[in-house]
């Protein structure tokens, strides 16, 4: 194995908000599927280096040369993204942009994770960004921060929204590749959670251990969510005159 470039490869493909922390925590717990992490977003595109891509293998990628990476794309970053991984590895122009990518990491395999329901979606990422608490280790407290006044019938409207555009563009991805990824659903994943860390480990053509460890993160959904959650639908679909739901 070159002690760079991963052997295989998968990459976590997300919106905010659909579990994707918690699927890349427990593939990284197994010690082979590698530690998936959004080791892009703390990187400049416009400046990346061949040495920095070798840290995101090097920082990825477990001992049996598995590479995991955890994206949430926006238009504006994949193609950034393309163009940097083509440059710093002196990729030729008539690639792909498929190519490119999989030449990035090489035998790639896609699992997108996503939710059915966007509004509690929505909801849950106007909530983490109020609150600050995006993840909750198992066995930690809540943060107290008071929401009383946090309600903003604009801003999970846009979140709705940009969820739902965040996964086209995925879509986009996926199609344009001709891939066929796992699809991960968060409400079966919660439901379901060792099953689903099994079916992945599969997808990965890997071997699940004995023992799945329990989930790294606490769920953060509460009495106050769920009535911003029917608040919301009601204030959505105000003078409708057939309410979808």
């Amino acid at each position: 194995m070159d002690v760079l470039r991963p052997d295989r490869s998968s990459i976590i493909w997300f919106s905010q908000r659909t579990g994707s922390t918690l699927l890349a925590a427990a593939l990284a717990s197994t010690g082979k599927a590698g530690s998936p992490r959004e080791a892009l977003n703390d990187r400049d595109p416009a400046t990346f280096t061949l040495d920095e891509l070798h840290q995101v293998w090097q920082q990825g990628m477990t001992s049996n040369g598995f590479f995991g990476l955890k994206y949430g794309p926006t238009r504006s970053s994949f193609d950034a993204w393309t163009q940097a991984f083509r440059s710093v590895q002196g990729l030729p122009a008539h690639l792909s942009v498929a190519e490119i990518w999989a030449t990035t990491f090489p035998n790639c395999r896609h699992i997108f994770i996503t939710r059915r329901d966007k509004v509690r979606l929505a909801v849950s990422w106007w909530r983490a960004i109020q609150s600050g608490e995006w993840h909750r280790p198992r066995g930690e407290m809540p943060l107290l921060t008071d929401l009383t006044d946090s309600y903003s019938y604009d801003a999970i409207d846009h979140l709705f929204v940009e969820a739902s555009l965040r996964e086209a563009l995925i879509g986009d991805v996926f199609t344009s590749a001709g891939i066929q990824p796992l699809t991960v659903v968060y409400e079966d994943f919660i439901r379901d959670y060792e099953q689903t860390v099994r079916e992945a480990l599969k997808f990965l053509d890997l071997e699940a251990p004995e023992i799945i460890e329990l989930p790294a993160c606490e769920r953060l959904a509460d009495t106050r969510a769920e009535v911003w959650v029917q608040r919301f639908r009601a204030e959505r679909q105000a003078g409708w005159p057939d309410p979808v739901w």
